[in-house]
């Protein structure tokens, strides 16, 4: 290396956050070796998080000094992972950035600019207030993903949509700027309501940290709770003949398809079938309107081995048959328990189901599964003594029964919807043919 080269300009190369819950990043593989030159734009590493993996470009052009990480290193979001050597011109533009715009400068002038103009007092502070409210769009998601945009960084970024919304326009304009706000530092908004420290006696004893699954579980559960007001409707539902009919049924469906009959695509089935007469359960929230899905897409909650839960996606339920749904559901599963499942695997859910009567559990109060409008659980079967009504009178018999509830999103759906919806289900599953042949 020339001594000229030498007093070129170094910078830290830091693990970019890649999504609103992630907190840390594998490293894959380096593609950019030590010593090697690079252009700006230029692959630098890949970086997998929660089962995708993630290429990071290089901020500009220059050469890569040193690796500060290798290869299958878990590493914090902000690390140093790299310490590169930038090129004059790199330079020269990172110094303007620092710097207040000059008379006459262009607005639509693509450089790195961390500030705004000088009457701006948040750009003086180098803060950014963000917008608590965003909704973002597929679109907009699929190009902040494309780009490596965090939603912290989206939430920065000015809406010119109605009610101040994220356009796709708004994230071009905002990239075609350079990213003025992309290491901008945020600011609370001013609540009339503070989160009092409290200072709980948590206890002493063994600390367990939480993984990385484990930290976007929660983050998305938190952030369901607080988007949507949750209700949940409860009915019972008599299975007695399903559960005979699949007891009778389940060595010949193996034995003719090469697949296991659980009651799982028995379940989606009868879900599938009702959301085709209430369409509108199969819905999100898209500012002030609603989106109807033409795909009728479940999404099942399925435990890990880990004790955390993933829910992979039927694709088109409603247009397979009972073998399709069996194949599905049981490729799906295996799946989930080797950790085999790919980004496609998960993607597109428009509504889920949980069956918590897997752990034993009687019936559930699930959390809705963002963004859709409703989510399903189902109890386990249990046998107990009904009294059913016949035409000679009531009698008491022993069936097996289950309990079903749904939570739904009060803002897209009332009452009236959610129970007639929930009642079909229970209709479709009581209704089963116990002469159905597959």
């Amino acid at each position: 290396m020339s001594d000229e080269k030498r007093f070129l300009p170094t910078q830290e190369f830091t693990m970019p956050k890649m999504g609103e819950s992630i907190t840390e990043g594998t490293i894959l593989n380096w593609l950019v070796q030590e010593g090697d030159t690079f252009e700006e734009g230029d692959i630098l590493v890949e970086v997998a998080t929660d089962k995708v993996d993630n290429e990071v470009p290089a901020p500009a052009a220059g050469t890569m000094i040193s690796h500060k990480v290798s290869a299958k290193d878990v590493v914090a979001v902000g690390a140093v992972i790299a310490i590169l050597e930038l090129s004059d011109i790199a330079s020269a533009k990172m110094s303007q950035a620092e710097k207040m715009p000059e008379k006459g400068t262009s607005a639509n002038t693509k450089k790195p600019a961390l500030r705004q103009t000088q009457g701006d007092s948040a750009a003086k502070s180098k803060a950014f207030k963000v917008n608590e409210n965003l909704f973002i769009s597929p679109l907009v998601d699929a190009v902040a993903r494309k780009n490596h945009i965090s939603y912290e960084e989206l939430a920065r970024i000015t809406g010119t949509g109605k009610d101040g919304r994220l356009r796709k326009s708004d994230v071009t304009n905002y990239l075609n700027e350079g990213r003025p706000f992309q290491f901008a530092q945020t600011v609370a908004a001013p609540s009339g309501f503070q989160v009092p420290d409290l200072k709980f006696d948590k206890g002493t004893g063994k600390l367990v940290e939480m993984d990385r699954m484990r930290e976007m579980i929660a983050d998305h559960m938190v952030y369901s709770k607080h988007t949507s007001p949750h209700v949940t409707a409860y009915v019972e539902a008599d299975l007695t003949d399903m559960v005979v009919w699949r007891n009778a049924n389940k060595l010949k469906f193996q034995e003719k398809h090469g697949e296991k009959l659980t009651f799982t695509p028995l379940f989606i089935e009868a879900v599938a079938n009702a959301i085709k007469d209430f369409p509108m359960i199969n819905s999100s929230l898209d500012g002030k309107n609603i989106i109807v899905k033409e795909d009728i897409n479940i999404g099942m909650a399925t435990a890990l081995p880990t004790g955390n839960l993933i829910v992979p996606v039927v694709k088109n339920a409603d247009k397979k048959d009972l073998k399709g749904l069996a194949s599905a559901t049981n490729e799906l599963v295996s799946k989930s328990r080797s950790g085999n499942l790919k980004g496609d695997d998960m993607k597109g859910s428009t509504f889920t189901i949980s069956n918590v009567g897997t752990f034993g559990s009687l019936m559930g109060t699930p959390i809705i599964n963002q963004p859709e409008a409703a989510i399903l659980a189902t109890g386990i079967i249990k046998k107990r003594a009904e009294v059913i009504e016949k035409p000679e009178g009531d009698v008491i018999e022993i069936r097996s029964m289950m309990y079903l509830s749904l939570s739904f999103d009060h803002r897209i759906v009332d009452g009236y919807l959610a129970g007639s919806f929930l009642k079909r289900i229970a209709d479709n599953m009581e209704s089963f043919d116990v002469e159905r042949t597959f």
